[in-house]
C-alpha cells in the first residue's frame, strides 16, 4: 500500500469530534517524519475520497494546516460542526479530544 493512502486510511478512521496529530500518526505508520504526514493530507483532495483531515492539528492542538483548505475558516469550521471548540486556532480541551491511532488501531 502506498505511504498516502496509508495515511488517508488512518485519517478516515478518527471519530467525529476528536483529533489527533500528524506525529501520531507518523508513530503509528512507523514513518518517523510529522511532516510527511502533513505532505500526505496536503495532497488529500486529489485522492477522490472524503479525508476528514480537518481532524489533524499540530502537536499543540494548534489548526497549523488551516491554510491548505479551500477557505479562510474551513478547518475550524468543520472541526466546529462536530463539536470541537476552537480558540485562536487552537483546539479547546486539546488533552481531552486527542485520539491517538496506536491506542485503538492496534
Amino acid at each position: 500500500m502506498h505511504f498516502y493512502d496509508r495515511v488517508y486510511e488512518t485519517t478516515m478512521r478518527i471519530p467525529c469530534g476528536r483529533v489527533t496529530t500528524y506525529g501520531a500518526i507518523a508513530d503509528f505508520l512507523a514513518l518517523g517524519s510529522a511532516r510527511m504526514v502533513g505532505w500526505a493530507l496536503n495532497q488529500s483532495h486529489q485522492s477522490g475520497l472524503e479525508i476528514p483531515a480537518h481532524r489533524v492539528v499540530n502537536r499543540k492542538g494548534e489548526l497549523s494546516g488551516r491554510h491548505h483548505f479551500p477557505g479562510e475558516n474551513v478547518m475550524q469550521e468543520r472541526l466546529e460542526a462536530e463539536g470541537i471548540v476552537v480558540v485562536d486556532n487552537k483546539v479547546k480541551d486539546f488533552e481531552k479530544l486527542l485520539w491517538i491511532p496506536a491506542d485503538h488501531l492496534l
